[in-house]
């Protein structure tokens, strides 16, 4: 589960193969459909969700806008508070103080509560190179470990399955990695939450270390938050004796009072539910209560080349609710996996090519991931203009130009492939530039109508081979405005 999903194609040829699979599809349109439901109820009870999400959108805005003042009262509190602080710059350098602090402890296993962050450096393959076994605790990221799968969804990771491929996982796999499932077990959701707690609750408490990642970092206080449905994660952050957390420097809240915005945004547009079951906040270590020993390491991993970006850093507002997947109609066709990313979805499409730049063609292929229709826009509990930020990473893919790369101002080279699509843009400038040819060819298109082709030769097929081309009207508006009213006095 590295940055990149190694040997993933760019998206146009993964969702190709993803939407002709008809289980997915079915398992996609399931789930995603009864998520949004379910969450537009739940928004629906609050009179003031419009100022809630615009709170949240200003408390955002204001932390990225100062971050470097919070992110060191973060390090101050939580030292304070017993904790010790451990700042990483990239993927490489979190994964080996994180592997570092485990075996200092002297142990070969850890458990873990569900996280992108860690997701996102790989984390679980950096520890496995190291010899240390990574046990993820949540139900869903269970099933994607035991079955040697990907996650395909933010909130849900193996939405892509149903309950009887779970079974199959759970029988085959469960044995190889702790207590086997159950004799008989079938597909019934209470047998397979059962099998899970079995089979979990022995690592819970046999395990010395617990790996964490955060939804948000007060920092006037230094304490983290986790939400979540299941309480694995509490068990994960209260039973080992040395707890790490790996946070994304973007998670940080100002105050304790910030929270009161996000604890009833976050659970309306993830789960659909007032508020999570299980809200686990800790802050640094207590005598004889929890973890005696806390590390935080604080990730960046592209994060301050993203804030560099006064259109992009918008991203950076994301509290991982998962509510643009579950509108997005091309995520509902193609899946998370297509999107080569621990970030799938729309979020993923503007998220994954700033945090790791657009030099790949998977990088490069996600900001046309997306069909504009603005949905997600609309769903988002901190206001993620995500379409326009879309629009302005295309701009980035094919005309190139300066950004921010580890820190250093550089000027990106245009993607390949998009010769064609320059040589349009420049043309339809100089066209709209020069009203006499604009009027000379608007004219000439109207004469030959008739032997328009219904499809676009060249690299124009892959916009036609799944539209209509627009008919040409019989007469350019220009004519006719000036045959009807142009030489009309006082024409309305």
């Amino acid at each position: 589960m590295s940055g990149t999903f190694v040997g993933m194609p760019a998206f146009p040829e993964a969702a190709r193969t993803a939407v002709g699979n008809p289980t997915l599809r079915g398992n996609l349109r399931h789930a995603t459909h009864t998520i949004r439901d379910k969450r537009a109820r739940a928004v629906a009870e609050l009179d003031d969700w419009a100022a809630l999400r615009e709170a949240g959108r200003r408390i955002k805005d204001h932390t990225l806008r100062h971050l470097d003042r919070y992110l060191v009262q973060v390090e101050e509190a939580v030292t304070a508070a017993g904790g010790t602080v451990h700042w990483a710059a990239d993927a490489e350098e979190a994964n080996a103080i994180v592997a570092r602090l485990v075996k200092e402890t002297g142990e070969r296993e850890v458990v873990k509560v569900k996280s992108m962050a860690t997701q996102e450096i790989g984390l679980n393959e950096a520890l496995e190179a190291e010899g240390i076994h990574a046990y993820e605790t949540d139900l869903a990221e269970l099933i994607v470990q035991l079955g040697k799968d990907r996650p395909s969804h933010i909130l849900v990771p193996a939405i892509h399955r149903n309950r009887g491929e779970i079974r199959d996982i759970f029988r085959s796999e469960m044995g190889e990695w702790g207590r086997p499932a159950p004799e008989g077990l079938t597909d019934a959701p209470a047998e397979l939450a059962e099998a899970a707690r079995l089979h979990l609750r022995e690592k819970f408490l046999r395990a010395k270390v617990g790996i964490s990642g955060a939804n948000f970092v007060v920092a006037e206080t230094g304490t983290l938050v986790v939400v979540e449905s299941e309480g694995n994660g509490r068990m994960c952050l209260t039973l080992p004796e040395t707890l790490i957390s790996v946070v994304g420097i973007e998670k940080v809240v100002p105050r304790w009072q910030d929270l009161e915005v996000f604890l009833q945004t976050l659970p309306r547009s993830s789960t659909a539910e007032r508020m999570n079951p299980y809200t686990s906040m800790w802050t640094g270590t207590t005598d004889e209560d929890g973890p005696g020993t806390f590390h935080l390491v604080l990730l960046d991993n592209g994060r301050t080349d993203t804030l560099a970006d006064e259109v992009g850093r918008q991203a950076l507002r994301c509290i991982r609710c998962s509510a643009c997947l579950n509108v997005c109609p091309v995520y509902e066709r193609a899946g998370g996996h297509a999107y080569g990313s621990v970030y799938p979805g729309p979020i993923g499409a503007i998220l994954s090519p700033q945090l790791r730049g657009t030099g790949s063609e998977i990088d490069a292929s996600l900001p046309y991931a997306s069909s504009l229709c603005g949905a997600c826009y609309e769903v988002c509990p901190v206001a993620i203009d995500i379409p326009e930020v879309l629009v302005h990473l295309r701009e980035r893919v094919v005309q190139g130009g300066p950004a921010v790369r580890r820190g250093n101002r550089v000027v990106l080279r245009p993607a390949k492939g998009h010769a064609a699509e320059r040589a349009a843009m420049r043309a339809a400038q100089w066209a709209f530039t020069h009203p006499g040819a604009l009027r000379a060819g608007q004219r000439l298109a109207s004469r030959t109508r008739r032997f328009h082709p219904r499809t676009l030769p060249g690299p124009g097929r892959a916009w036609s081979g799944t539209r209509d081309l627009p008919e040409v009207p019989a007469e350019p508006f220009r004519d006719w405005w000036q045959r009807t009213r142009g030489g009309k006095d006082g024409a309305e």
